[in-house]
């Protein structure tokens, strides 16, 4: 894979800590939905840092759409998110990784489990649903620790039939919730998530202690291991 010049054409705030990035990129070969990218910048001393994105959207001409979260202390999460603006350029490679990924001519059900930013290469097997002709069943279990952290909630709020999401708030849940608050149980994957039976393509993606608690539950539940795919990130101190 080849480094290109990808430029930001749009710049908006998800929540007050994340930023969704519009990118055109020269030469874009095209992405499937829970790939990612590499970013990398280069100061002028020559020093370069070097991240990889989930990208947030399916495939679209030479666009590539990142949400970042921003990391306070990190090297390059602040300059994305706070300093490029419309116009500038970075360096970009992708698309990255096969396996977890989501293909829209499977006919099975989809269960997707997100944990906080974890939401972002799900988000774009929802929105290729959505995209798509086939009518595949969506089920998303989102956890996260408050409202103000939820990213896409418009846009969530006004899926199309077929597409079930549920919220599960761990630190404190909004005015009218009416669900326990805490982390993810195996009871949330049986009220909410697929009967084994149904065998179902599941995606699970957020830090490393989610995704290993969520695999845990959905193989202790009779899921197949084959049919689990996981996406997962550690401490995000460097990013």
């Amino acid at each position: 894979m080849k480094w290109r010049v990808a430029t930001l054409t749009d710049k908006r705030a998800e929540t007050s800590t994340a930023t969704t990035l519009t990118f055109e990129v020269d030469e874009w070969p095209g992405h499937k939905p829970g790939q990612h990218v590499d970013l990398r910048l280069t100061a002028e001393d020559g020093y370069s840092a070097q991240r990889s994105y989930s990208m947030a959207t399916p495939a679209d001409g030479n666009k590539v759409v990142l949400t970042i979260q921003t990391v306070n202390d990190g090297e390059v999460s602040p300059y994305l998110t706070e300093m490029l603006e419309v116009g500038d350029r970075i360096e970009l490679r992708g698309p990255i990784g096969g396996w977890f990924v989501w293909d829209a001519s499977n006919p099975a059900p989809v269960l997707l489990l997100a944990g906080g930013s974890g939401i972002v290469p799900l988000m774009a097997m929802v929105r290729a649903r959505v995209r798509g002709e086939r009518r595949t069943p969506f089920r998303l279990i989102y956890s996260i620790r408050s409202s103000e952290e939820l990213m896409y909630g418009s846009e969530l709020r006004m899926l199309p039939g077929g597409i079930d999401v549920s919220y599960r708030y761990t630190r404190r849940a909004p005015d009218g919730y009416r669900g326990r608050v805490g982390r993810l149980t195996p009871r949330d994957l049986v009220e909410d998530g697929w009967p084994a039976d149904f065998a179902p393509a599941c995606f699970v993606c957020g830090p490393t202690g989610f995704v290993e608690a969520a695999a845990d539950m959905l193989v202790a539940d009779g899921h197949l291991p084959p049919r689990i795919k996981t996406e997962r990130f550690g401490p995000t101190g460097t990013a």
